[in-house]
C-alpha cells in the first residue's frame, strides 16, 4: 500500500525494486539490493511532493512515503533543516538503508563496547559526510549512530528504508561518568 508516493513511473519503479529486494529474504542480500536501488534512484530521479521537502522548526521531519503490509518494510522521507540532527540512537533491531536525496548528511557511527545493567559505553567510529546519492546500511547489532544536516544554511532530504515499522528507538544520553543512559523514544510521522 503506497501511502503518498507520487504517481510518476520512477517512484513506482523504485517501489518495485524495493519489493524485489525485500523478497530476497537474507538481510545481507536485501540491504545490498536496497542500497543499490536507492543509489540508482537518487540524485533527483525520485520526484517527491513538496510536503516531503519541508523542514520543521523544532526537529527533523519523518514522513511515511510507502508501507508494504505484505512484505513488512517501510520507506520514510526525512527532512533536516539547518542545525537539525539526532541524538545517539539505535534502530530497535530493524535493518535500515539510508540515502541522501538532497543536501549533505553527517553520519557518525558508534560501536557498543560495554553494557552494565542499564548503563552503556560506546566508542565513536567513522564520521562520514554523505552527499547526494550516498547510501549506507545499518544491520543490527551495528545500528548505533547520529545523523545531522551537514549544511549550515540549506535543507537536507534523506530516504530511509526499514525492514519493518520503526515506531520507536532507544536514545542514548551521555552521563558525567562516561557511560550512556538509555531513554526509549516513540517515533511519529510529521504531517
Amino acid at each position: 500500500m503506497s501511502v503518498a508516493a507520487t504517481n510518476d513511473g520512477v517512484t513506482q519503479a523504485l517501489v518495485r525494486e524495493l519489493d524485489e529486494a525485500v523478497r530476497l529474504g537474507d538481510v545481507q542480500r536485501v540491504t545490498e539490493r536496497v542500497k543499490s536501488a536507492l543509489e540508482a534512484f537518487s540524485g533527483g530521479r525520485v520526484a517527491l511532493p513538496e510536503r516531503y521537502l519541508r523542514s520543521t522548526g523544532e526537529c527533523y521531519a519523518r514522513r511515511l512515503l510507502h508501507r508494504d503490509p505484505e512484505l513488512g518494510y517501510t520507506a520514510v522521507v526525512m527532512t533536516w533543516g539547518p542545525g537539525q540532527g539526532t541524538e545517539l540512537h539505535d534502530h530497535a533491531g530493524i535493518w535500515c538503508v539510508e540515502c541522501v536525496l538532497a543536501g549533505e548528511l553527517l553520519v557518525t557511527q558508534y560501536d557498543l563496547v560495554e553494557q552494565r545493567e542499564d548503563r552503556y559505553r560506546f566508542e565513536q567510529k567513522a564520521a562520514v559526510r554523505a552527499g547526494v546519492g550516498t547510501a549506507g546500511c545499518l544491520i543490527p547489532p551495528f545500528e548505533y549512530h547520529t545523523l545531522a544536516n551537514a549544511l549550515p544554511d540549506a535543507t537536507t532530504v534523506t530516504l530511509h528504508v526499514y525492514g519493518g515499522e520503526m515506531d520507536f528507538c532507544n536514545l542514548y544520553r551521555r552521563e558525567p561518568s562516561g557511560y550512556w543512559r538509555c531513554v526509549p523514544k516513540t517515533l511519529e510521522y510529521a504531517t
